[in-house]
């Protein structure tokens, strides 16, 4: 049997820092959510609760229309 330790409850990092919204200039917080490829990254991966990864998957689509992040890795 294969036993990897405790298993850590995920927690959303918008909750925690009792945001009100997301916003799609700030890049940085953005830029966690998705991935190497820049895939917006799901909910079991990212953590983030229902509400917010709505909201998170608004600002990334809008920062990509915008020109603030890239559609895919070149």
């Amino acid at each position: 049997e294969l036993e990897f330790g405790p298993v850590r409850k995920k927690f959303c990092r918008f909750c925690v820092e009792k945001a009100k919204g997301i916003d799609y200039k700030d890049i940085k917080k953005i830029e966690k959510c998705v991935n190497d490829r820049y895939k917006i990254l799901s909910r079991k991966f990212s953590g983030s609760c229902a509400r917010h990864q709505r909201k998170l998957s608004n600002a990334i689509k809008l920062a990509r229309y915008l020109a603030l992040m890239p559609y895919v890795r070149t």
